[in-house]
């Protein structure tokens, strides 16, 4: 895949999964070519890669459109991906992580630890644990060392609010939000202690138990939709979620 091709396909990714096309809306080759500054060839591959991932579908007139999502396919991809993560945890156990590694997933513990047990969280705290949360699921999955894991985890991360941190902005609009952050770092915790001590079962076990949370949220997101649409406008993907993006 050329330079410019994977540019039109991440750029689209992006907007697509920012909402910035509702369901069922039709995405045509001319007028995305002019929108992102690119001819219309890496544009037409970049849509076929969409279908390929499940984010766009045909469209009864030609070309493609947008597709919408269910709330249980959206559950299905962050269980699936607790259960993928959970066996990346499980492998660095049972294989032993580098010590650079560890300082490294300490490092983000610490980050957490400074942003979730405050008083009260700013909005600032929580940018920063949401940057401390990529990172750190990041460094486990890489750092399992098992390539058919990280493609596995990049195809789910592409698909709405999937990805470790895509739940999140809920989590600042609501009363408990700031508790539920804190059970969740208690989860990084205790799997870079388990990861520490060569415990893969409980490794695998917290990562699968990890992504409640984000199941908690989208719950959370559906109950709310008007306000979900104005934190996630993707949302509007989601079928029958009523907010206006």
């Amino acid at each position: 895949m050329d330079s410019q091709q994977s540019r039109v396909l991440v750029q689209l990714r992006d907007m697509i999964l920012k909402g910035e096309f509702g369901p069922g809306e039709r995405l045509a080759e001319i007028p995305l070519s002019e929108r992102l500054g690119a001819s219309r060839t890496p544009v037409r591959l970049a849509l076929a890669s969409l279908e390929h991932e499940g984010l766009i579908e045909p469209s009864p007139s030609g070309g493609y459109q947008m597709r919408a999502f269910t709330s249980r396919e959206i559950a299905d991809a962050i269980r699936v991906r607790g259960v993928i993560e959970g066996f990346a945890a499980r492998l660095l156990a049972e294989d032993g992580a580098s010590r650079q590694l560890l300082r490294q997933l300490h490092d983000c513990l610490d980050e957490g630890d400074r942003a979730v047990n405050k008083p009260t969280m700013e909005l600032d705290d929580y940018a920063a644990y949401v940057e401390m949360n990529d990172r750190f699921h990041r460094l486990i999955l890489e750092g399992c060392g098992n390539a058919a894991v990280l493609r596995t985890l990049e195809m789910l991360a592409s698909q709405p609010f999937a990805a470790p941190s895509a739940m999140l902005p809920m989590q600042s609009s609501m009363e408990e939000g700031q508790q539920w952050m804190r059970q969740a770092h208690r989860t990084h915790h205790a799997l870079v202690q388990a990861i520490e001590r060569g415990q893969g079962s409980r490794a695998q076990a917290l990562g699968e138990e990890h992504v409640e949370i984000a199941r908690m949220n989208l719950d959370y997101a559906l109950e709310r939709p008007d306000l979900a649409a104005q934190l996630m406008p993707g949302m509007r993907l989601v079928a029958g979620s009523r907010g206006r993006g």
